[in-house]
């Protein structure tokens, strides 16, 4: 029999806790705009997470109260081929990460007395009788050989919440076939592209901008090689490093100017400014090329399957080429250009949709 639990705070009084996955940053920039807009619709954010996504949003939320999550210290290798290998190993340490978030997700609620919770990747992070979100693009989980087996744990995952909200269209989205749920899923929501970004015009004034991201030793060797192809470049390169530290350095080598970081305001101007951009194929950083209307050029992460398909499938459209990262070269940079970058659609949104908040504000029945 379930339980009514009546949520009779005014909607100013609400506070929904936030929890994006620490996997590289880009789940966290994605949960800024849905942030934002909470705050404009009266809601009080909390923040939670581990790691540089934790710093990232108390950097760009300094007033919202924040919660360190347990973190699952996943160890990376250098050779890509062997990413999933090294991942199914640790898979332990996965299960007991989720069930310390479980309880992490309780102590903060008896703290800040929760009216709703938003989770992106975050297995346990969710409660009975308090509407549970779970945010994710992979309604299908590609992992080689596995991905059938993933898919099904991941289904089995998202059934556990109250909604899961997809950021993407439903028809020919960003995506493919990532978004594309394998049987009819219930609760499932697609709320377009998550992105603070919005078009600008500005001068260009670099000719080539590169974002790195992502986990090392990766991060350091796609550096390495960037920085030793544009050597011979005769254009404005700007690398942004994607190393999160208190102060922001920049520096020289040879042509190219670096800096260890970029807030959010300065990384908008500068993709702005840029004829190009280079960065991984990560998701988040997609849909903020889309929002940009960008020319971009991807170098997947080794071994991240996912990476890979989406760069493969925008190549396949005409929207952007990519490279291996062992295959990198400015040779294969320059013939990019025949490329049509990323085009809104004429029905897409730039604004995130608030009336997904209506979860929050009825009295909700447990299961």
């Amino acid at each position: 029999m379930g339980q009514s639990i009546v949520l009779n705070q005014s909607i100013e009084n609400k506070k929904i806790l936030v929890a994006p996955l620490n996997w590289g940053l880009g789940h966290a920039v994605r949960c800024i705009p849905i942030i934002q807009a909470l705050k404009n619709d009266g809601f009080i954010p909390v923040v939670a997470s581990d790691g540089d996504s934790l710093s990232y949003l108390r950097q760009i939320f300094p007033n919202l109260s924040s919660y360190e999550l347990p973190s699952t210290s996943v160890e990376y290798t250098s050779k890509g081929s062997l990413l999933k290998y090294k991942l199914l190993q640790q898979a332990p340490v996965f299960l007991k990460t989720v069930y310390k978030e479980r309880k992490c997700v309780q102590e903060i609620h008896c703290i800040e007395q929760l009216s709703g919770i938003i989770s992106d990747n975050r297995f346990g992070i969710r409660l009975e009788g308090i509407p549970s979100i779970y945010i994710t693009h992979q309604l299908q989980v590609l992992s080689g050989s596995t991905s059938r087996l993933t898919t099904r744990i991941h289904e089995n995952i998202i059934s556990r919440f109250d909604e899961c909200w997809v950021p993407d269209f439903q028809i020919n989205g960003l995506a493919g076939l990532l978004s594309r749920p394998k049987a009819k899923m219930e609760k499932v929501r697609f709320i377009g592209p998550l992105s603070s970004f919005k078009k600008e015009k500005k001068e260009k004034k670099i000719d080539i901008l590169v974002i790195l991201s992502g986990p090392e030793p990766q991060r350091s060797l796609l550096e390495s090689k960037i920085k030793e192809e544009l050597s011979g470049f005769n254009g404005v390169c700007l690398i942004v490093r994607g190393l999160i530290e208190k102060k922001q350095v920049y520096s020289k080598h040879k042509n190219i100017t670096l800096v260890n970081f970029m807030l959010r305001s300065e990384l908008k101007s500068s993709i702005a400014e840029s004829h190009l951009v280079i960065s991984r194929s990560g998701y988040t950083s997609i849909m903020d090329y889309y929002m940009m209307e960008s020319k971009a050029f991807f170098v997947p992460t080794p071994g991240q399957n996912e990476q890979e398909y989406l760069a493969e499938n925008l190549k396949e459209q005409g929207v952007a080429d990519y490279s291996r990262q062992s295959e990198f070269s400015l040779d294969k940079v320059k013939n990019s250009e025949t490329f049509k970058g990323f085009k809104h659609k004429k029905t897409s949104n730039p604004d995130f949709d608030k009336s997904l908040f209506d979860v929050f504000k009825k009295t909700f029945t447990s299961k």
